[in-house]
């Protein structure tokens, strides 16, 4: 068990949403409408009287984990040695730039890729700039 929660592997630990905040709130109602059966359109749409902000956040950070637990599944089989290339099929080739470490489009083996990928947008969605976590702050700036 100790390997999987090394920080050097993929499995991250699931970014929470504070118990008792209006984003909690938001996400048990995501949680229990796409758990019921319901139909997504109507799971997804903006619950009256909410912040779209807010409600996209939340969506984004979910999504985060789950395809964070998706991948952790399948890295074990996915190595520099069997995924020597992060690619989308014969015809595409993904290549990493970040303009610190990776000034130019970079090939990478796929798990490297998919770590700095990973860790990329853990810090977007640590930026208070882009996520805050204050409920409603991005609808004050725009104001």
């Amino acid at each position: 068990l100790k390997q999987v929660f090394n920080k050097d592997k993929t499995f991250r630990p699931k970014r929470k949403f504070e118990p008792g905040t209006q984003r909690f709130e938001l996400h048990k109602q995501a949680q229990a409408s796409l758990n019921s059966g319901v139909d997504l359109k109507a799971a997804v749409q903006l619950p009256s009287g909410e912040d779209q902000n807010d409600w996209v956040a939340v969506h984004v950070v979910d999504f985060f984990n789950r395809i964070n637990l998706i991948y952790g599944t399948i890295c074990e089989f996915c190595t520099e040695r069997t995924c020597p290339v992060m690619s989308g099929g014969p015809k595409y080739e993904y290549r990493w730039q970040d303009d610190t470490k990776y000034k130019k489009p970079t090939a990478l083996p796929a798990p490297q890729y998919m770590n700095l990928l990973m860790d990329w947008i853990e810090v977007q969605i640590n930026n208070e700039d882009i996520f805050p976590t204050s409920v409603g702050k991005c609808e004050e700036e725009v104001q």
